[in-house]
């Protein structure tokens, strides 16, 4: 495209974002800072119509970017200075939140707050984790509620019944012997090393590795890797035209409600390198429901081998810049709080 033809197709965006309506030659003449004839923007107009950045729904109507105009418009945009403020206002009040669940799920809310749109948050764990502590606590009925915080700060709980009742005492020295020896160390590694142990003739005369043997036996250190995954504001969607029917509509919160799909949708579209950000306009790659829905998101590397992925799903006809503003500040201060 000339010079003139972007300047007239980004006043286009500009305008159906703000009005959600066919935009004509003499609204851009009008408000265009080239002061431009309606007769010199309905030659450019042709143009752009004839290379498929602009629609045109009816005869008369005026006309309607395409997803090709939506992408020209969001490459020209730049994603603004940092604002220090507001990034320290951010990262405060994340770090009142002690555990990367809580932060998850305040993220996808700041995001929603501040984009009217669709927040959506991931923290994704390495394959191999690393223990942090262990606590271990006696129930009723000889049940023992295993806690095992790893270096990421996740937190994962588990009750087992165990053979023969088990007292604070032993849970206590069960728990320092864990914590003194294998803090630091990768769950793999402790695995490995505790099966050694627990092999040699001498454990079996030990009654805490004979304790210890009984609770790992059944889980203590086994810990699934699953992402942790929020999504805030979908009803949002529910006032926009989307042009889709009630079927499509379902379909669309249907695959919303999906953590699975939602992984992959951020997987597949956040692949620039840690700390840029991407933008996706139209999703109907995804899904026919999503045809006219853009992501715009960031991936964060973390310490101890956890990425997050921080995103906007949000209509077409988004406020791009505001967007992908909140995007960046809210996945600069979840980046920046220690693990």
């Amino acid at each position: 495209m000339t010079h003139r033809e972007q300047d007239v197709l980004h006043s286009i965006v500009e305008s159906y974002i703000q009005t959600g309506e066919p935009v004509a030659s003499r609204t851009i003449a009008k408000h265009g800072k080239d002061h431009l004839s309606p007769a010199t923007i309905r030659n450019v107009m042709a143009d752009l119509y004839e290379t498929g950045y602009l629609s045109q729904p009816h005869t008369s109507a005026g006309r309607v970017p395409t997803e090709k105009a939506f992408r020209s418009y969001v490459q020209s945009l730049t994603r603004g200075r940092v604002l220090v403020t507001e990034l320290q206002r951010l990262r405060a009040e994340l770090s009142q939140l002690s555990t990367m669940e809580a932060r998850v799920e305040r993220s996808s809310h700041m995001l929603t707050e501040m984009t009217s749109s669709v927040g959506i948050t991931a923290a994704i764990p390495a394959s191999s984790q690393t223990l942090h502590q262990i606590e271990l606590i006696a129930l009723a009925d000889q049940r023992v509620l295993m806690i095992v915080v790893t270096r990421d700060r996740r937190v994962r709980n588990r009750v087992v019944t165990v053979d023969e009742s088990v007292t604070e005492g032993e849970l206590v020295s069960i728990r320092n012997y864990i914590n003194r020896n294998f803090t630091g160390w990768m769950l793999s590694e402790i695995h490995a090393e505790l099966e050694r142990r627990l092999e040699q003739q001498s454990a079996a005369y030990d009654a805490i590795l004979k304790r210890l043997n009984e609770l790992y036996a059944k889980g203590l250190l086994d810990i699934e890797v699953v992402p942790e995954i929020h999504l805030e504001g979908a009803s949002n969607l529910v006032g926009l035209d989307l042009h889709l029917t009630r079927e499509k509509l379902r379909e669309l919160f249907h695959t919303l409600e999906e953590k699975k799909r939602i992984l992959q949708l951020l997987d597949r579209f956040l692949e620039q390198p840690a700390g840029e950000l991407a933008v996706q306009v139209g999703l109907a790659e995804v899904h026919p429901s999503m045809r006219e829905l853009s992501l715009i998101g960031i991936s964060i590397s973390l310490a101890g081998g956890l990425s997050a992925k921080i995103a906007v799903l949000g209509p077409m006809r988004m406020n791009y810049g505001k967007a992908m503003s909140a995007v960046y500040h809210v996945g600069q201060a979840f980046g920046s709080l220690l693990v």
